[in-house]
């Protein structure tokens, strides 16, 4: 049985064993249900209070769906989200409705996440008057005022609507509303993958400004290795619904020890030309496999370069502590340390396969935007 991961004695959030299995419906009426899909498929991670966790992996490995699953914005299948020690999972009616007060989003899409008919102010106002709180009009107008200082927008900002602002502004606006009740945890999910490089630096400056003041704890969603690293303590890296790997992020980022983050790791650009000429990049054989019929062992086995039919192909690994605060799920992440295993290249995996070569290079990673400028820190503006 997998461990939860924990990475310090004051968990605010603890994910036990989280699933999110959809059906897939067939029939006229959609009433045959012929299987499932496995967004997310036995998850444990820990968050300590006050603390930034970064969730990174490629498009469709369920990260997204995680996070919604733990503010119960999808219904999860199996499992547990302790929440200071509540289950989440298990509350209903005004219990969970109350919990959420203290749980709140920031979504990727900020003027998606923004109704369009509702000026700022009513944007704002709307999550205190639903709750009961602000302490009537007078309350609830300064709390808004306090609110739009907060995330740098001026108090004219009130009457206008969603559409005329800035893409970064509108992320603010989506900050502070998230903010109104409160929250002890924020689950941000891409909030800067739609903005410029330039503005993605403010916007993450501020969230870790907002958390030193107001004492806040993170989970950020990511497929931009350079925003995880900018802003996280601790690093997760999930593939096909399941985490391979958690570390503290420096860790992560100087040695990546499931062959899977040292794909992802060798596809990014290297600013030295003669490095980046000389250094080996490691290409995955075959597409990204289904998550309603996932492989059977190790999930990872029918692209790894280290696969050992062994047991890759039929054993599940588990996801175990190999270095204090290193998690990995690998049967061999020991020998591929220590070079004791020569990885193949790209074209044995796939002869072995029977699939073909896909590049995970710059050029290929850029669709995906995994390793954006991941070796130069993002500068404090």
């Amino acid at each position: 049985m997998t461990a939860v991961p924990t990475v310090g004695t004051d968990d605010l959030l603890r994910v036990e064993g989280l699933k999110v299995h959809f059906p897939i419906k067939r029939g006229i009426f959609f009433d045959r249900t012929i299987g499932h899909v496995r967004a997310v498929d036995g998850v444990d991670l820990a968050v300590p209070r006050g603390s930034t966790y970064g969730l990174v992996g490629e498009s469709g490995c369920g990260k997204s769906t995680l996070g919604r699953a733990i503010l119960r914005l999808v219904e999860p299948t199996a499992g547990r989200v302790l929440f200071d020690g509540t289950d989440v999972a298990a509350l209903k009616g005004e219990p969970l409705r109350h919990m959420r007060q203290r749980m709140q989003m920031v979504f990727q899409d900020p003027l998606g996440s923004l109704d369009p008919r509702q000026n700022v102010e009513s944007l704002l106002a709307e999550p205190l008057k639903a709750h009961g709180l602000g302490g009537g009009t007078t309350g609830i107008a300064a709390k808004i005022r306090g609110l739009l200082d907060a995330v740098g927008l001026p108090t004219a900002a009130l009457r206008r609507y969603p559409h005329e602002f800035s893409g970064g502004q509108r992320q603010r606006i989506g900050i502070a509303r998230a903010l109104t009740l409160e929250p002890d945890l924020l689950i941000a999910d891409e909030p800067v993958s739609a903005l410029d490089v330039s503005v993605q630096a403010q916007v993450l400056n501020l969230l870790e400004e907002l958390q030193e003041r107001l004492g806040l704890t993170y989970l950020v969603i990511a497929h931009d290795l350079a925003v995880v690293r900018h802003i996280s303590d601790v690093v997760g890296v999930m593939y096909l619904g399941s985490l391979v790997e958690q570390a503290p992020a420096d860790a992560l980022y100087e040695e990546p020890l499931h062959p899977y983050t040292r794909s992802l790791m060798s596809a990014v650009p290297v600013p030295d030309p003669v490095v980046e000429e000389r250094r080996e990049r490691i290409l995955l054989a075959g597409d990204l496999p289904s998550p309603a019929n996932p492989p059977s062992g190790c999930r990872f086995h029918t692209r790894c370069p280290w696969r050992q039919e062994t047991r890759c192909d039929d054993e599940v690994p588990v996801l175990r502590e190999l270095l204090p605060g290193r998690l990995v799920s690998c049967h061999w992440a020991e020998q591929i340390r220590d070079g004791a295993l020569r990885p193949r290249s790209a074209e044995e995996v796939a002869a072995t396969m029977g699939v073909e070569v896909r590049p995970t290079g710059a050029e290929a990673m850029e669709t995906d935007a995994l390793v954006q400028g991941v070796d130069e820190p993002i500068e404090r503006t």
